[in-house]
């Protein structure tokens, strides 16, 4: 009788098969379909939310910042920012935020800058007017959007890898593995 137990677990019924079987292709496909609509979503993402310039660089690695001289707010500053390349002689975007103790700001400034203009990023508090500044610096097209508010975000953020156009395991491979699993069972 114990073996003939033992049987039935090693050999599910036709229908306990079926549904196993059922199980595991509804799995598969529903990961597949999950794949291949982010890989599809991931690719109309446009992560920066700025559309590349329509006129041409004037120069190899060129960038553009927001620009601004003593904004009231972010708002503003971002919105009326001068559309032009920055200076060959720059490399970075840096933004200078003058605010109350309450978090109020008193004045925005966003340029081109270099890397010598980067070097004092952080966050200063003022004992004779009250008033604290942050400095931060970033790298790369129209990066310099927020402002910095505190330690955590008024840094020298820097890209430290070129980026390219493909991951270590393409996205279309993996229905082809699920289904690699899927085979044996069937």
């Amino acid at each position: 009788q114990g073996l003939e137990f033992q049987r039935v677990l090693d050999f599910p019924t036709p229908g306990v098969r079926m549904l196993l079987l059922c199980h595991v292709l509804t799995v598969a496909v529903v990961q597949t379909f999950i794949f291949s609509e982010n890989r599809v979503f991931a690719k109309n993402i446009n992560f920066y939310n700025v559309r590349p310039p329509l006129d041409p660089t004037p120069f190899p690695n060129s960038f553009k910042c927001f620009t601004c001289e003593n904004a009231g707010d972010n708002y503003n500053c971002n919105r009326w920012a001068e559309d032009k390349w920055c200076p060959q002689n720059t490399q970075y975007c840096l933004t200078v935020h003058h605010f109350t103790s309450h978090g109020r700001s008193i004045s925005i400034t966003k340029k081109c800058a270099s890397r010598s203009e980067c070097h004092f990023v952080g966050c200063h508090h003022s004992q004779d007017s009250e008033h604290t500044e942050c400095r931060s610096c970033c790298e790369g097209m129209i990066c310099n959007v927020e402002l910095p508010t505190n330690h955590t975000n008024a840094v020298f953020a820097v890209m430290h890898a070129q980026r390219t156009s493909g991951s270590g395991v393409p996205v279309l491979y993996l229905p082809v593995l699920a289904w690699a699993f899927v085979l044996p069972l069937i």
